[in-house]
């Protein structure tokens, strides 16, 4: 006799109930598989930040099938960390999706509640902030810069840490005197380059990253963003000095730097023109 839960895992308009099955049947001690079976939060968190990125990407490259695609890896994590959970003890499915949803109601009273909805973007954005925070202090989590999320990717940690640093007024008040700090920083780090020890250097380079990554708080803009954007317009134009070297009977390795810049600068010409 066929199984009910056979036929759910075979349906092909199952939805969740599907998944949240197969995921049950991947991690059963007796009949799973055994690499899902031994696997562990810690083992899990990697995949579930490189299918996040995996989502950016798709979504940066404007590539709608993927994406959907994508969204399907990533909701894959969080079954994934939800069934561990829940053979834990934890929490289940249920109980996260039930906890972000209250958390949603609780923080949009103006479209759940008796507030109303006409409020500028920035006030909802400084609402939203006092209840984050309120929060906070529910969990006894008094620092300013408690519960920022260390595995965060570093660029944007560092938004977030001085984010919430600026909202006690511990920031600059214009991007001048954020300009003037990088130029402080980067002279620093030439100066640590000259005399200092490699840990030395590695510091003030530090420095000098988490004052950009504040200059681009001021101006609006995400560091992340900005740089895998930096990252693919430099791949770009990089493989169209590859296929010009290959037109000439060359490669990169039979070139120098001079030719290759020269090609750079062709290419950049040829996107602006």
């Amino acid at each position: 006799m066929v199984k009910d839960s056979d036929i759910l895992v075979h349906d092909p308009n199952g939805g969740l109930p599907r998944l949240l099955e197969i995921m049950r049947r991947l991690r059963d001690p007796e009949t799973g598989c055994p690499w899902d079976i031994e696997q562990d939060f810690a083992s899990i968190a990697p995949y579930t930040i490189e299918e996040a990125y995996e989502v950016a990407d798709a979504i940066e490259r404007q590539s709608w099938d993927e994406l959907k695609s994508e969204l399907g890896d990533l909701l894959l994590q969080t079954v994934y960390h939800t069934a561990m959970g829940e053979e834990r003890g934890l929490f289940t499915f249920q109980s996260v999706a039930d906890g972000i949803s209250d958390k949603m109601v609780a923080r949009h009273p103006h479209v759940f509640g008796a507030e109303s909805r006409e409020k500028s973007a920035e006030q909802q954005t400084r609402d939203w902030e006092t209840i984050k925070a309120a929060e906070r202090a529910a969990r006894a989590a008094h620092g300013v810069l408690d519960d920022v999320a260390t595995g965060l990717p570093a660029l944007t940690r560092a938004v977030k840490l001085q984010k919430r640093a600026a909202r006690v007024g511990f920031d600059w008040p214009d991007t001048g005197q954020v300009i003037d700090k990088i130029a402080e920083e980067a002279g620093e780090l030439v100066e640590a380059r000259d005399r200092l020890t490699q840990a030395e250097v590695t510091e003030e380079f530090g420095d000098l990253l988490f004052v950009i990554a504040n200059l681009a708080r001021h101006l609006k803009v995400d560091p992340e963003s900005a740089l895998r954007a930096a990252n693919a317009k430099f791949s770009r134009r990089f493989r169209a000095i590859e296929a010009r070297l290959a037109d000439m009977g060359k490669r990169p390795e039979d070139s120098d730097l001079a030719e290759m810049d020269a090609l750079w600068d062709a290419v950049k010409a040829s996107e602006h023109a």
